[in-house]
């Protein structure tokens, strides 16, 4: 495709829409400096998504989901599938940027044009995900790839983040004592749609298996006929044995969500309310942020919980009710 210098909102929606990588790139950019101009091509976006599955890749750091990952874009393409795949690296303490670069081991896809890698610091963020993700997958969305990606950072049991996104969520784990245990405390079967036990050849893979598939029928029993059983297999990414058997699950289980669209819809409004909250939390957090360090009468504020004259429920509070006024 030849792509063309996009400029104004209108000519950039245009690009994106129609697929073009150069402006799409340059708006997530955009995007993660905190353009504040961006959002408003970002609103025309999302009316025009909606379309593309999402697919969650999440696990304990040392899980291998970035070969995992690689894996997948290989396995898509060979079915002619276009990929987007957002990789939520880890922070330079220095730079902010990311300092793994997924694009460095998946680096044999980046002469494909069916695929887009884009890697994105997490910006110290627990839950493995960056502020911007939400508004690169509208983004991504937009451009209409068959299938988007999006690899966590890998933070242990704050993992569940990745579910405000996903339609499908494919959590790893590693063979050894301790695992199943460590999924059930950080809340991983209450969000995983698909379990894999990555690096199935080392010791221990079966009983992971095992002890996962136990724990799920556990937990899933209870829900009943016509509900998602999350199967539990074995891959080995470094090979790529598995790897189709995990594709197939994950298609198993988009296929479930589109036959049940109950389901499917509650998926969606949890979605959408956590978003919605995390947005206006994220904008009371910065406009007071700035009004602290600035604002007399909220300096007078500091200083009278410093004094004890106020407490911090009240002080919030009384500053909430004053959003509320007219």
């Amino acid at each position: 495709m030849n792509e063309v210098p996009a400029t104004g909102d209108a000519a950039v929606v245009a690009a994106i829409s129609s697929g073009q990588v150069r402006a799409a790139a340059k708006l997530i950019s955009r995007i993660e400096s905190g353009d504040a101009d961006a959002i408003s091509v970002v609103q025309t976006l999302y009316r025009l998504g909606g379309h593309t599955p999402i697919i969650g890749i999440t696990g304990p750091p040392g899980a291998g989901k970035s070969t995992l990952v690689d894996q997948l874009i290989a396995h898509y393409r060979a079915r002619q599938q276009c990929v987007a795949v957002l990789a939520v690296d880890p922070s330079s303490p220095f730079t902010g940027g990311a300092i793994l670069g997924d694009r460095v081991r998946m680096g044999r896809h980046n002469t494909d044009a069916g695929v887009f890698i884009r890697s994105m610091s997490a910006r110290g963020r627990l839950g493995g995900l960056a502020r911007a993700t939400g508004d690169t997958l509208i983004v991504l969305d937009a451009m209409r790839w068959d299938l988007i990606i999006v690899e966590t950072v890998g933070v242990g049991q704050s993992e569940i983040d990745i579910l405000r996104h996903a339609h499908s969520v494919v959590i790893l784990q590693t063979p050894g004592a301790g695992d199943v245990v460590q999924a059930v405390k950080a809340g991983l079967l209450e969000v995983g749609d698909v379990f894999a036990v990555n690096k199935a050849e080392l010791d221990g893979a079966d009983r992971t298996v095992a002890g996962l598939r136990e724990a799920i029928e556990f937990r899933h029993g209870m829900r009943g006929a016509g509900h998602w059983q999350p199967p539990v297999l074995k891959t080995q990414a470094s090979s790529g044995d598995g790897i189709a058997d995990l594709v197939a699950a994950i298609d198993a289980h988009l296929a479930h969500l589109a036959a049940h669209p109950e389901q499917r819809q509650l998926r969606l409004r949890e979605q959408a309310r956590i978003r919605l909250l995390e947005l206006v939390t994220e904008t009371l957090r910065l406009r007071y942020a700035e009004a602290l360090a600035h604002d007399a009468g909220l300096s007078a504020l500091l200083d009278d919980l410093i004094a004890r004259r106020q407490d911090p429920h009240g002080a919030a509070a009384g500053l909430l009710a004053a959003l509320a006024k007219p």
